[in-house]
């Protein structure tokens, strides 16, 4: 894994890693969860030694559509986590966004962020 870039006038970048593991996914979802109206989020703390940095995975059923919706479900998804994640996701934490049905792909962007934003707000509380 390459080290976090550093920017000129601030902190370490934090280092967001993609869940590819089933396993993950299915701990992630006996997490915390909120529903927003534009993505189902669920999330959970890491055992202490598991993995460092934050981890995030992306889904989405055939109930969001064909391949090409959720394709474009997923990218909005990874958008919104890659601009609000940094900021206010935690470090040992493990996040899956998943897709809703017409929604997710269909809802204004900033609406999306702010959605993120309120969820992690509420995971965190």
């Amino acid at each position: 894994m390459e080290p976090p870039v550093v920017p000129e006038n601030g902190p370490p970048a934090v280092s967001l890693c993609v869940l590819t593991k089933r396993g993950d996914f299915v701990r992630a979802s006996h997490g915390r969860r909120y529903a927003a109206p534009g993505f189902n989020l669920q999330a959970r703390k890491r055992a202490l030694g598991e993995a460092a940095g934050i981890r995030i995975g992306f889904t989405c059923s055939r109930k969001v559509g064909n391949a090409v919706a959720r394709n474009r479900a997923k990218r909005r998804l990874r958008e919104i986590a890659r601009q609000v994640l940094p900021d206010l996701g935690r470090d040992g934490w493990d996040y899956v966004l998943v897709g809703r049905n017409d929604t997710t792909a269909s809802l204004p962007f900033d609406q999306l962020l702010a959605d993120l934003r309120r969820a992690l707000k509420k995971v965190h509380g």
